[in-house]
């Protein structure tokens, strides 16, 4: 089962779920804004992103920019823990859509990253 982390919100996030829709694949939509990521689950996504937290927040953010940019650069650099626990107490600033296929997961920006990690 394909799982998209959806915001209707956003254009990228709505190709992704329209691909995923055309494609025929079983797909569980999970509206993130509506049902928050908690911790361990963004972690679990991170890890199957293969990324750093730093690298899943949206840094053109309203909320990123107007509470964290400033202390990020400039004061202190959070690390990763902390910088987790604002994108759970901020689900606005992550990055989406994500897709995850099992074991797979890409940021579907742009939409055709999908095709990376799901089969034709």
């Amino acid at each position: 089962m394909i799982v998209i982390y959806h915001n209707p919100d956003s254009p990228n996030s709505n190709k992704c779920l329209e691909i995923l829709e055309t494609s025929k694949h079983d797909h569980e939509v999970i509206k993130y804004q509506e049902k928050p990521l908690d911790k361990i689950k963004l972690q679990k996504i991170i890890n199957l992103l293969k990324i750093n937290p730093e690298e899943l927040i949206r840094k053109e953010c309203k909320t990123w920019k107007e509470n964290f940019a400033h202390i990020h650069k400039d004061e202190h650099k959070f690390n990763n823990e902390e910088l987790m626990d604002i994108m759970v107490e901020y689900q606005e600033i992550i990055e989406r859509p994500i897709i995850i296929n099992g074991e797979k997961a890409v940021i579907g920006k742009p939409a055709k990253r999908i095709f990376d990690i799901i089969p034709d």
